[in-house]
């Protein structure tokens, strides 16, 4: 079946993206809410999300994480309105993306894997998942969602962003600040796993196959939006949780 050429501009767009990311966001907060992961008499949420609302939580206080999500849901909703003029939504295009998403999420295990083997040589044990978490499989698929949602979200949205506009200000030309902002945030996505009191210990194979992970995500969000790559990097996590 040949796919439209306008299904490759829309799919990107604003509207099509995001609409195509809130339900990961409302699959998350559920199963968060009816099948917590919950270790050592405490309830572990994805460190993304911890990050996102906790600095909310700093400033807002208990009302943070409410705050955060008003703001998550408003932009987008803001978002996805500015685009109303571009003509009808087509249902059809969110069955296409979310196809595309598990193509995508095969293909991403693959290619970093065999980047990481020309780099360090035989692949070891490269699993995503934090050591000893055990759970549920419902619980394990929890931590997939939100891993996919709020990492893309912080690493990928602000984080590049971020980085991006900050090396602008010091004069430096629009791809030069976006290659710095890539590598940058490919680089703290990986080292991101290995913090907190739940983060791995330092491997160089796991360290390298992340980064090239989070370079790998980063082109998949330039070129196909935010929605179909958080739906890539959640069924990722899902096929190696669930695996």
């Amino acid at each position: 079946m040949l796919v439209s050429p306008s299904y490759w501009e829309q799919s990107r767009s604003h509207r099509y993206s995001l609409v195509f990311a809130l339900p990961l966001l409302l699959l998350y907060e559920t199963l968060e809410a009816l099948a917590p992961v919950r270790l050592q008499g405490g309830v572990v949420r994805n460190g993304a999300d911890v990050v996102l609302t906790g600095l909310f939580t700093a400033v807002f206080g208990a009302r943070g994480p409410l705050v955060f999500m008003a703001l998550v849901i408003g932009g987008a909703l803001v978002l996805i309105w500015r685009d109303r003029r571009a003509g009808p939504i087509r249902p059809g295009y969110f069955v296409l993306m979310l196809a595309e998403s598990a193509v995508l999420a095969l293909l991403v295990g693959v290619v970093v894997g065999v980047a990481t083997v020309q780099i360090l040589g035989p692949l070891r044990s490269l699993a995503a998942g934090a050591p000893g978490l055990g759970g549920t499989a419902l619980q394990r698929l929890t931590l997939s969602l939100g891993a996919g949602l709020y990492e893309e979200l912080l690493f990928r949205v602000v984080l590049v962003a971020l980085i991006s506009n900050g090396v602008r200000l010091l004069g430096f030309s629009r791809v030069t600040a976006g290659v710095v902002a890539v590598l940058v945030g490919a680089l703290l996505f990986s080292l991101f796993h290995y913090a907190g009191a739940l983060g791995e210990r330092f491997r160089l194979d796991s360290f390298v196959f992340r980064t090239i992970a989070g370079l790998v995500f980063s082109i998949l969000y330039l070129t196909r939006g935010f929605g179909i790559t958080a739906w890539t990097h959640a069924l990722y996590d899902v096929v190696v949780l669930l695996g």
